[in-house]
Parts: C-alpha cells; structure tokens; sequence
C-alpha cells in the first residue's frame, strides 16, 4: 500500500479532507518552464515539468504543437482527478518521455485523465499506465507504436474510451493485462493492428490472482486485426464481464476468444450479447472458447465467417458446463472440440444450443455486406432478440428498442421516434400503410453523411426527398433543403447539408 492512497494520524486525516485549491496550467510551444504556467502567456514550455509539479484537481491545457511525452507519479484524489488535456487533435507527442520507451506513462499515477493527445510512433506503447487506480484516457489516437498503442497493467478501475488506435508494430491496439478489475473499454476504434484489437490478460506469471474480473467492454468499433495472430477482441482470464454492443470485421483471426494460457483461470461466467462479428476469408472462428473456460453465455449476436471451412462457434468439452448460446444470427458450421472438426446447425441444436437462433448470410441482414452492418428493414435479425440482458442502446448509442422487439446484432434500427436518423438505416413513422413520406420530410433528421430510406429508394445528400419519392439533385422550396435545415447551393440545384 502506497503511502500517497492512506491518510495517518488525526491531524493527517483533517488535512486529508480539505480539498485542494484546482488549478488551471498551461503548456504552449515556445513557453518557459520559469513561467507560473497560469495563462497562455505566461505558458510552460514542457510536458514534464507540468507532471512535476501538478496536485489534485488540477488541469494542464496543451496549446497546438509537438511535445516529448511525459512521466507521472503523482496522483490526484476522489473527485479531484490530475487531468492533461490537448486543446486539439494537433497536440502530438513525437518523442518518447525521458524515462521509459513510451509517449505517455503513468506509474503509480491515481485519479488521472488524460485527453486527447495524438501519440504516435512511440518505442513500445504511445500510452502506459500501471500500478494505478481510476485512471481515464479518452479521445486519443495512438498509431503506428511499436508494440501497443494503449497499455495498462495492473490497473484498476481503468477506463479507456473513445480512442483510436491503429497499426501497432508488434502487438495490440489496446492491452488491458495483469489482475486489474473493473476496466471500462468503450467506444474505440482499433484498427489494422499486428495481433488484438483489444487484449485483456490476467498474467498470473506476474502476480496477484491472474483473473481480470467486472469488464465492460462495450460499444467499439474492431477491424482489420490479426495478421499476426489474436482476436478481435481477446480474453485470457476474464471472468463475470459483459461484451456488447461490439462491431468487429475483416479481423484476420478470432473475433472473440475467451479462453486460458497465461490467466490464473479460463474466462468464466461472461455476457456476449448483441455483437456483430463478420470474419475474414484468412480468419479463424467468430467465438473461440476453451481452456476450461465456463459459464459463457452468448445472446443476441451475428456472427458469420468467410473462411473456407471454420465457422461461428467453437467450443471444447472443457468449457462446455453452464455454456448458453441463443437468439443469434449464425451460418452452420459449428465445433464442439475445439475446431478439430466441423458439425452442422441441425446437430449443434441437437445439443440444446440456439434452439431460438437462425442461419442468415450478410446479405440477408445488411444494408452492404461490406461496409454498411446496419440492418436491413427485411433483416431476419429485425426485433428477434431476447429482451433479458439486452443493452438499451445499441453500438451507436442509439435506443433500445425502437419497435415491437429487440434487434440482433451491434445496431438497432431506429424508427423516427428518437429524433435521429442512423447511417444507412431507414425510418417509418408508423403508418399501418407503411408510409415514410412524413419521415422523409420532417420528422427524421439526418446524421453527418446519414441516408434515409424512401418507400424503397435512398436519398442522399444533397438528395430531398417529397412524398415519399426520391429527387436527387432538387432543394423543394427554392431557398431552403427540408431535409437537413441547409441551403440550396449558388446554382439552387441542390442542398447543401450541414
């Protein structure tokens, strides 16, 4: 136990519970580390003399430019995080801190949030944290670094949420390892990694219970990983954790692996629900689960394969006890000892699995099979899931349900009532007749580069849309775009939405 996390003695306690005076900096190309750092002009010139010096509660604003990363060791307190903020996305760290192969590392560092930075072509991880508690990195894009673009090791009630990070050299975009508890990993793009989009290893070898238990991992976006081996999303010793909402396709090996080699145990008692999953021709198995890996249960998710002769769901004698799969969009082809060989849907339910599931390909369910994994309005996966444990939003953030029943897969396709129009998806206003024109016209608004769906056509932007027909090219009202709220262009031949 760190010092810096007890309090001794009364009067330590009293002084423990005074809050801390916050305290805005500030950090500028051409600053000076002899300033007070309190207003742009008077601006730090270094990222590591910040981290020196700051206490809890206070903000270190970074102005446009490149930095040296930096390492910090002081912690913040409840409610009182240490926060590093770029003002924007053009606040880089090109060079790696003065201590350790990384852009950015926390080391024993509690309570703090870091917001984003750009941290690319590091050394070994773009960011690092461990030893740590309540730590947030949000909003960062850490690409091309050379082993890992995000990395935490034992740390606890961990969130990492709304980052990119892409092209990791050697490994994974984003590592959660060793026994942390609690990780929160929402809303990221991991792309074109070596090995995972996302890792979470409990690593027994290093010390404490080797298990990662309590993760959400929700709402990420997970492409194009996996030339080195992995997963999309990959677990070794995580248990009692919930995966959904995720999109992961074109991954080049598994999609979701729940398993033991390294953890102090297999990945017990997990919730994948309302996942999409389309491997790769060159990929493995959609859902991989083995090593005495029990109690998983699978709800509400599409899951197909390209490859040649693997499937969706492999599963070995092991893992079998208390494994539930159901009310999933699936292709027939299925293992029960661990990919040696393939069985059909027929003898997979045969066994009492996804009894309520059904076989579908891509195109059945998607508006593009390629790009666009939001439903089709003949989607067999329309308001077919279970209710029980189901999100009420979907990878979006968009409600849960909209219509008579719950979707299958990553996204819900909305009707107009949420006031937003999804990308690709259509709307219905709820006529029995099965009209959209109202939606076409007023009641749906569009998403940035968003289409609606028109009684069968789409209209695109610049495209309006009149009772229901499609008129690409036209503004209706000679001045204004009904559709998005914009203007016609200089010619008044169509809209421009903004």
């Amino acid at each position: 136990m760190r010092i810096a996390r007890s309090c001794f003695g009364i009067a330590f306690v009293l002084l423990c519970a005074v809050p801390v005076q916050a305290t805005d900096f500030y950090v500028k190309n051409g600053g000076n580390d002899a300033n007070d750092g309190l207003s742009v002009a008077t601006a730090w010139a270094t990222l590591q003399h910040a981290a020196d010096v700051v206490d809890p509660g206070d903000t270190v604003h970074v102005l446009d430019g490149n930095y040296q990363g930096f390492y910090l060791d002081r912690s913040g307190a409840p409610g009182q995080p240490i926060t590093f903020l770029a003002e924007s996305p053009a606040v880089s760290i090109t060079s790696d801190n003065g201590t350790t192969p990384d852009g950015i590392n926390l080391e024993g560092a509690d309570y703090i949030v870091v917001d984003g930075f750009t941290v690319n072509d590091r050394t070994r991880a773009g960011i690092r944290t461990v030893l740590s508690e309540f730590v947030t990195i949000r909003n960062c894009s850490c690409g091309n670094n050379g082993r890992w673009g995000i990395l935490s090791g034992f740390a606890d009630d961990l969130t990492i949420e709304d980052n990119v990070t892409y092209g990791s050299i050697d490994e994974h975009g984003i590592y959660v390892s060793n026994s942390g508890d609690r990780p929160i990993i929402r809303g990221n793009l991991s792309y074109d990694n070596y090995a995972n989009g996302i890792h979470m290893n409990g690593d027994a070898s290093l010390g404490g219970d080797g298990t990662i238990s309590n993760a959400l991992v929700e709402r990420n976006v997970i492409f194009g990983n996996g030339v080195g081996g992995g997963s999309g999303i990959n677990m070794d010793g995580v248990t009692d954790s919930i995966v959904r909402n995720n999109l992961l396709y074109d991954n080049h090996a598994s999609g979701i692996s729940l398993y033991r080699i390294d953890g102090g145990a297999g990945s017990k008692n997990n919730l994948v629900i309302n996942n999409t999953i389309i491997n790769a021709s060159n990929a493995r198995w959609c859902i991989n689960i083995n090593n005495g890996s029990t109690g998983n249960t699978l709800r509400n998710n599409i899951l197909y394969n390209y490859h040649s002769f693997r499937g969706v769901i492999t599963i070995d004698s092991s893992s079998q006890p208390g494994f539930s799969s159901d009310y999933n969009s699936l292709m027939s082809r299925f293992s029960t000892n661990g990919g040696n060989s393939v069985i059909n849907f027929a003898s997979w339910q045969a066994l009492g699995y996804d009894l309520h599931s059904f076989l579908a390909t891509p195109a059945d369910n998607f508006v593009d099979p390629n790009s666009d994994f939001h439903l089709l309005s003949t989607s067999p996966s329309l308001d077919s899931g279970t209710a029980t444990n189901a999100p009420s939003e979907d990878v979006d953030g968009d409600p849960r349900p909209s219509g008579p029943g719950y979707d299958i897969g990553a996204y819900e396709r909305q009707s107009c009532g949420n006031g937003a129009l999804d990308g690709g998806e259509g709307c219905d206003d709820g006529a029995s007749n099965g009209s959209e024109s109202s939606c076409c016209t007023t009641t749906c608004q569009f998403k940035p580069n968003g289409v609606a769906s028109c009684d069968g056509n789409v209209c695109t932007r610049p495209d309006t849309c009149t009772d229901g027909v499609c008129t690409p090219g036209a503004c209706a009202d000679g001045g204004a775009c009904t559709i998005c709220g914009g203007t016609c262009n200089d010619t008044g031949s169509s809209c421009e939405c903004q």
